[in-house]
């Protein structure tokens, strides 16, 4: 990072200048809204606007909302910003560096429970630059400081827990790639997008080799190029082709490190200046262990730059793809907070515990503004669309009733949010995940998973369907004709459901599920071939794409048939208890040989667990020891170091049962990059499943429900197989006929189109696509239809 050579030399007190007059400005305005909104919410909305840090011109102006400061009745004369600024270089790209900053400390104006200041001669950051660190401190009556950290942060270089980056996100803004794009949707009203073909879900750190957001623009850019040169594709080309959507698993700044390190540590302080030892942040995690704190920013994890921009880097590749754009969708978590929330966010935030960590307030209308306002900041990084997770878990308590209530009006203020991106103003298309009453013992037969589709305004909003949320298992034998009745919804009212049973989600429901249960055998010889073409299964994907209607959503890691799991590592008083819960899927996802290549579980051997048998039978006794002693890990270590004979590892302690905690979830991210998976794709399955997307993204109309002329069932008698059939019909008289064999025993010498499906008789009919094991050579007529085999029709009457 670049510095300005007057920053070289001139003191940081003497190069910055507290302007008061506009401090007092931001102050009034606050007041007035206060004062003459219409409502105390649309007061609070309007204030929020004006919170965290931003440039305007040679100024910088910086709000915070701080009721704690009222509760513990601070002085004004005793708040102050903090101001913190490098003496030399700072590498963002470094593992670890000790860096001595000056400090300086600017008045406050208080308005309430606002703090305002602007100030003059700071130095704000930009893709080249640096910019100046800041936080609210305050002084106590014994004169000990303590630091308010900025929740509305454009920059957090090293996390949540650290001082931000004042950013200058306007040339950011100004610079983009991607702005005609937008100017092209600008209208006498906001622009409202609308749902894409389908989607493709990604977790940024295990998508690439590199495990950043610059290594994922770099790869799609790779891919534009290859596109647009009508170059040969290879299978891991095609794997991320034919889709007309990219959703990130979230890519807000995450949980760090419960016991440490920290990521920004002090010491040697003096009234003007600091030392501090920086660590670039390196934690590992899926994406939804949030503390609200920083939601308008970018985990700093996936910065290889560390600079935000690479979001808006990507999102202009995405927008600017040579075959047409392809929408940028974000998956935000507003539903809940970690327990680490509390140490970041004063206690206003919060409603009380709940299975996640915290419930937030939203009937805090202060809350409910900034958290909104958090929102609006992050979309305008450019994306077209949001996914929210967890839907149902915003609740409020309603004390006159006694009982928790769904906040569905807030869920619609977060719909109604327009953005502003290239001077063009629109309203992203919204994708809500709520199962209610999830998690009530029930919820699979009583949820409708309609509840946010029938209360929104807009017609076009979606919610994940019943083979999306959560708990799917199709490698157990039965599973598909049990999930008939979903199934028969999905075909009547889907048309605003994502649908398709591989995500985040299902896939690492499946790795838990007991390999004891009547498993699917016919899927494949080994748990790792069967859990793999379970969640990239033909016949899955041609009924999802061919006869479901709704939005198919394909995750990356299934599509590759990589690992995946419950993957964080920051946990240490329960990270264990986490690990034992999670063993069972080393029985799914690990064989022998995949443990034995080199680069693989490297922490887990180096702490003496050299073959995958002495880790299988660690883990077999670890999860049991975890339930009998009510997880006493002084206990546990005693009975692990007592087996007789000897487990494999380290000598089991408190200390080196949590350290081979840490080396499980560390190898399993490394196991599950898609990077991994990419020399072994199936080249004939890659492009089935490249041909299946784009014949849907051709046919749009097959996103509709199923009406009066089409046709869905399965095979009767059923005579130990599962095998649907649908019919339907498009405009101009086309149609499309599918048939997929889901489990079970083969149905002999068939002819597809002669089952007795209403509609189907006549001529006319042309074999479009057909599951990779049939072969290129069958064109129609009877055939063996085997597990996993799917045939997809079409003519046009």
């Amino acid at each position: 990072m670049t510095q300005n050579d007057k920053d070289l030399t001139m003191s940081l007190k003497d190069s910055i200048t507290f302007i008061d007059e506009v401090a007092r400005r931001e102050a009034d305005d606050a007041r007035q809204a206060l004062t003459a909104a219409t409502s105390s919410f649309e007061a609070e909305r309007e204030i929020a606007q004006r919170l965290g840090g931003r440039p305007e011109g040679d100024l910088a102006l910086f709000g915070f909302w701080t009721p704690e400061l009222l509760d513990a009745r601070v002085p004004s004369g005793d708040i102050f910003l903090e101001v913190l600024r490098p003496t030399g270089p700072v590498d963002l790209t470094r593992a670890h560096q000790d860096v001595r900053f000056e400090r300086a400390f600017v008045p406050v104006i208080r308005e309430e429970a606002y703090c305002f200041t602007a100030v003059k001669g700071l130095r704000a950051g930009s893709r080249d630059v640096l910019g100046d660190f800041y936080a609210l401190t305050w002084r106590d009556a014994e004169d000990c400081w303590h630091r308010i950290l900025d929740p509305l942060a454009a920059s957090l270089p090293f996390g949540v827990m650290a001082p931000a980056e004042l950013y200058d996100l306007d040339a950011m803004q100004a610079g983009r790639g991607d702005a005609a794009y937008f100017e092209a949707l600008k209208g006498e009203v906001p622009h409202k997008f609308g749902p894409p073909s389908n989607i493709l879900q990604i977790h940024v750190p295990t998508a690439t080799a590199g495990g950043t957001l610059a290594s994922l623009t770099r790869h799609y850019q790779r891919l534009a190029e290859r596109v647009a040169r009508d170059l040969p594709l290879e299978p891991a080309d095609r794997l991320f082709l034919g889709y007309d959507a990219v959703q990130l698993l979230p890519v807000e700044p995450t949980t760090v490190y419960e016991a440490g390190p920290d990521f920004w540590e002090e010491r040697d302080a003096e009234a003007d200046s600091v030392t501090v030892s920086l660590l670039r942040p390196d934690t590992t995690n899926w994406g939804y262990d949030i503390v609200i704190s920083g939601m308008a920013a970018v985990n700093p994890v996936l910065l290889e730059t560390g600079r935000p921009d690479e979001l808006v880097d990507l999102a202009e590749t995405l927008h600017t793809f040579p075959s047409g754009p392809k929408k940028l969708i974000l998956d935000v978590v507003f539903g809940h907070s970690d327990n680490q929330g509390l140490k970041a966010l004063n206690g206003h935030y919060f409603a009380g515990p709940n299975m996640y960590g915290q419930n937030l307030a939203y009937q805090n209308t202060a809350v409910r503004a900034i958290l909104l306002e958090m929102q609006r900041r992050k979309v305008n990084f450019g994306a077209d669309a949001v996914r929210v997770d967890g839907a149902q878990d915003f609740k409020w308590w309603d004390a006159a009733a006694q009982t928790l209530r769904h906040d569905d009006a807030y869920l619609q203020s977060m719909a109604d949010i327009v953005q502003e991106v290239a001077g063009t103003a629109y309203r992203p298309w919204f994708i809500f995940e709520d199962g209610r009453p999830w998690p009530e013992e029930d919820w699979e037969l009583s949820s409708s998973y309609r509840a946010v589709i029938e209360s929104q305004r807009d017609d076009d909003v979606f919610q994940w369907g019943p083979l999306t949320f959560a708990h799917n298992t199709p490698f157990l034998y039965t599973f598909w004709l049990s999930k008939y009745w979903r199934i028969r919804e999905m075909v009547e009212v889907g048309e605003n459901w994502i649908s398709g049973t591989s995500n985040h989600d299902t896939l690492r429901r499946g790795t838990q599920v007991s390999p004891k249960l009547n498993v699917n055998t016919r899927l494949g010889r080994t748990r790792m071939e069967i859990l793999d073409k379970a969640y990239d299964n033909p016949a899955v994907h041609v009924l999802t794409y061919a006869a479901l209607p709704g939005v198919p959503m394909d995750f990356l890691n299934a599509m590759a048939r990589a690992s995946w799991g419950f993957i964080r590592n920051q946990d240490d008083r329960y990270g264990v208890k986490v690990v034992a819960e999670e063993a069972i899927s080393l029985k799914w996802q690990v064989d022998e040989y995949s443990y034995s290549v080199p680069a693989n579980f490297q922490r887990l051997k180096a702490l003496g667990f050299g073959t995958r048998e002495e880790l299988a039978r660690f883990f077999e006794f670890l999860p049991a020891l975890v339930e009998v002693t009510e997880y006493d890990l002084d206990e546990i270590a005693s009975l692990l170091n007592a087996s007789e004979p000897p487990l494999a590892g380290p000598e089991f302690s408190v200390a080196s049962l949590k350290r081979i905690a840490r080396a499980w979830m560390d190898d399993m991210h490394d196991y599950c990059n898609v990077a991994n998976s990419l020399p072994s794709l199936d080249p004939e399955q890659a492009e089935f499943c490249l041909a299946l997307r784009n014949f849907r993204r051709a046919r749009p109309w097959l996103g509709k429900n199923h009406g009066p002329k089409d046709r869905f069932d399965y095979v009767q008698p059923i005579d130990g197989r599962t095998i649907f059939t649908s019919l339907r019909h498009g405009p101009k008289g086309e149609q499309v006929f599918a048939v997929c064999h889901m489990e079970g025993k083969p149905l002999d010498d068939i002819d597809p189109l002669t089952l007795p499906v209403p509609g189907i008789d006549g001529f006319g009919w042309r074999l479009a696509l057909r599951t990779p094991s049939i072969g290129s050579d069958y064109i129609g007529g009877p055939i063996t239809l085997k597990d996993s085999m799917a045939l997809v029709y079409e003519r046009t009457a």
